[in-house]
């Protein structure tokens, strides 16, 4: 199939973003497909490009993205004309944060009758929201620990009397650890308020839940092994995620069989409640009892070379290429032969 594998964006997870979506390319080339990389921001990337970026991987921080053109619809209309993109059976998005993730793009796909594997728009926007993906999971009877949301983070807000440090501060649209801090004196709060108000106008405080940090990918449906992340920080932060040899990241999972299978059902749920389809990640923290609490899930996961997806499907026996393989033919009406859209609008 052709496939155009959509990465960049404007976020301050693009060098995720670049990373992730130049080795999602290369394997689906394994497995046998006609990808190509597309920049949001620049467009097809040719093979001098695509190397050095698999060289320079994900830096020790996130990138200030600041100068970079925002994702807007507009933008995002010329870039799904190119010839790369109107012309591809399947359309992958591996973008992360921002409209690559909040289901902007993904509603934008689905206007132009474009087809593209991964989550809709609505299933990306709950998961992003996490105010929001944490009142579904409530609903859904999957533990997730208490919360706050501070729709205006400025001055010194007051917070509901079951929250109170440790607590976790973090912007309630974002990923990758970015703005987030454990915040452990309550001297330490506005502080920790004020750096994740940098990333969003809105601010998520919750309880610390201590314990293990499991993860569960889901693929077409299926909850892969869990698995484990022991990080050299105290939390498994943005420098842990990206930097090899920052974590310990062991798949499968030392777990009884019981608890795993609970973890395995919960991430299932949690997946459920959000409508998310194709392919996510859900992560908990174990506590002490056994309890699996759900901290989020991630619509559009990491795909990187150190990311916790591939190494999930590499213990349930899938390479990377037929993992990603196994992603792009989820996708609704995914077939072979020449891209078309479906929307009136004819091939460039």
């Amino acid at each position: 199939m052709k496939v155009a594998v959509l990465l960049g964006g404007s976020s301050a997870e693009r060098d995720v973003s670049l990373a992730s979506g130049v080795q999602v390319t290369r394997a689906l080339r394994k497995a046998g497909h006609d990808a190509v990389a597309v920049d949001t921001v620049s467009g097809p990337l040719g093979p001098e490009e695509e190397s050095r970026i698999a060289d320079r991987g994900v830096g020790q921080a996130p990138p200030d993205a600041g100068g970079l053109p925002p994702l807007t619809v507009a933008s995002l209309g010329e870039v799904l004309a190119l010839p790369e993109v109107a012309g591809a059976d399947v359309v992958l998005p591996i973008l992360h944060g921002g409209a690559g993730e909040d289901g902007t793009v993904q509603a934008v796909l689905e206007l132009a009758g474009l087809r593209f594997a991964g989550s809709g728009h609505l299933g990306c926007a709950l998961a992003m929201d996490k105010d929001v993906s944490k009142r579904l999971f409530r609903d859904a009877d999957v533990p997730t620990a208490p919360w706050t949301l501070l729709v205006d983070p400025s001055g010194s807000p007051a917070l509901p009397d079951e929250l109170s440090p440790p607590l976790i501060v973090k912007p309630n649209r974002e990923g990758s650890t970015v703005g987030l801090t454990l915040v452990r004196d309550a001297a330490d709060l506005p502080a920790a308020i004020g750096l994740a108000a940098r990333h969003d106008r809105e601010v998520l405080v919750e309880r610390f839940v201590p314990g293990r940090e499991l993860t569960v990918a889901v693929v077409v449906g299926e909850a892969l092994p869990v698995g484990e992340i022991i990080p050299e920080h105290e939390i498994f932060d943005y420098e842990c995620k990206y930097q090899p040899g920052m974590a310990r990241e062991i798949f499968p999972a030392e777990l009884p069989g019981a608890v795993a299978r609970r973890v395995r059902e919960t991430a299932l749920a949690a997946h459920r409640a959000l409508k998310l389809s194709g392919f996510s990640r859900i992560d908990f923290i174990l506590d002490g009892e056994g309890t699996p609490w759900c901290l989020e899930a991630n619509a559009l996961p990491g795909m990187t070379g150190t990311s916790l997806v591939p190494q999930a499907a590499a213990a349930a026996g899938l390479s990377f290429p037929e993992l990603c393989d196994r992603i792009v033919r989820s996708a609704p009406g995914a077939r072979h032969g020449t891209g078309r859209r479906e929307a009136g609008l004819p091939n460039t």
